[in-house]
């Protein structure tokens, strides 16, 4: 199996056209890289939904303990999980209306992202998707 990501040009109308970004794993320790990139990407605009059983709020917006509680719309599920736990959250990902599943830099899973794809998910692996915005969309203006 040979996993694939979009191209750039892809990946920037990607974060271009969305809104939302549920955080898998989020932090609420700045220290962490998912606190640091959950909060940059706020600052640029998008909407952030903490999705962590074990904190009850980061960077101001409720924590979920699962993606499926979340009631509004998501555009990107966005994991900071080990690649070991990515087929546990690609399941929780088929649960939703969301079709964008991007695991952050060092992260990624062959059966997981044969299983999302087999659902008409857009998969992204092992990139950050803070780095990723900056050299594309951070381009356009």
């Amino acid at each position: 199996m040979f996993m694939k990501n979009p191209s750039n040009d892809q990946l920037s109308e990607i974060l271009v056209n969305s809104k939302t970004i549920a955080v898998v794993g989020l932090s609420d320790k700045p220290d962490r890289t998912s606190y640091q990139v959950a909060k940059v990407m706020q600052q640029q605009g998008y909407k952030i939904i903490p999705v962590n059983p074990n904190v009850d709020e980061v960077l101001g917006e409720k924590a979920y303990n699962t993606l499926e509680e979340i009631e509004e719309s998501i555009d990107i599920i966005n994991v900071f999980r080990r690649s070991e736990f990515l087929m546990d959250v690609a399941h929780d990902a088929l649960k939703t209306d969301c079709k964008i599943f991007w695991a952050q830099l060092g992260v990624s899973d062959e059966k997981a992202y044969q299983l999302l794809k087999e659902h008409d998910f857009i998969v992204i692996m092992d990139l950050c998707i803070k780095v990723v915005h900056s050299v594309t969309v951070g381009n356009r203006n």
